[in-house]
């Protein structure tokens, strides 16, 4: 018998996009999710949003907070709450690490990404991550348009 040689590509459902702009990134985990059946359905289909959400610990575990992930049509009363905490799954010595950089740190765990990865298991990437200050993002800011003036300048002269 042949074995199965498919691989599937990396399906993002939601990108957390504005946190590279608001936020210090510093180090980054993967974390699986505790979903319900109908979640995961109505992540498939890529409905979802990250963007407000942030990761808390409690009681030696870490809960994402404020994601939604809208009700699936098709469960009817079988479904979940769009904006309910979901439990994240790490290591316990990944969950003592970042536990630790929030309560003596003063950092926020931020989620990233939101994806499938290659055996279909819905993850998401998460940030221990610190706040930046107006000025900050205005450097961010300024930067990124004299990169993209940059760029211009460059192909009109050939």
């Amino acid at each position: 018998m042949a074995a199965k040689t498919t691989k599937r590509a990396i399906k993002i459902v939601s990108d957390n996009r504005r946190a590279r702009f608001n936020y210090e990134i510093g180090e980054v985990f993967e974390a699986g999710l505790a979903l319900t059946g109908t979640e995961v359905k109505s992540l498939r289909s890529g409905k979802a949003t990250i963007g407000e959400s942030y990761a808390d610990a409690k009681n030696g575990e870490i809960w994402l907070i404020n994601a939604n992930i809208p009700e699936y049509k098709q469960a009817s009363r079988f479904n979940h709450l769009p904006k309910r905490p979901r439990k994240l799954l790490l290591h316990q010595r990944q969950i003592n690490k970042l536990a630790g950089a929030v309560e003596r740190e003063g950092m926020t765990i931020v989620p990233l990404k939101l994806y499938f990865n290659e055996k279909g298991r819905a993850k998401l990437e998460i940030a221990l991550a610190r706040g930046k200050k107006l000025f900050d993002k205005r450097a961010t800011e300024k930067k990124r348009s004299w990169e993209r003036e940059r760029g211009r300048l460059m192909r009109m002269k050939g």
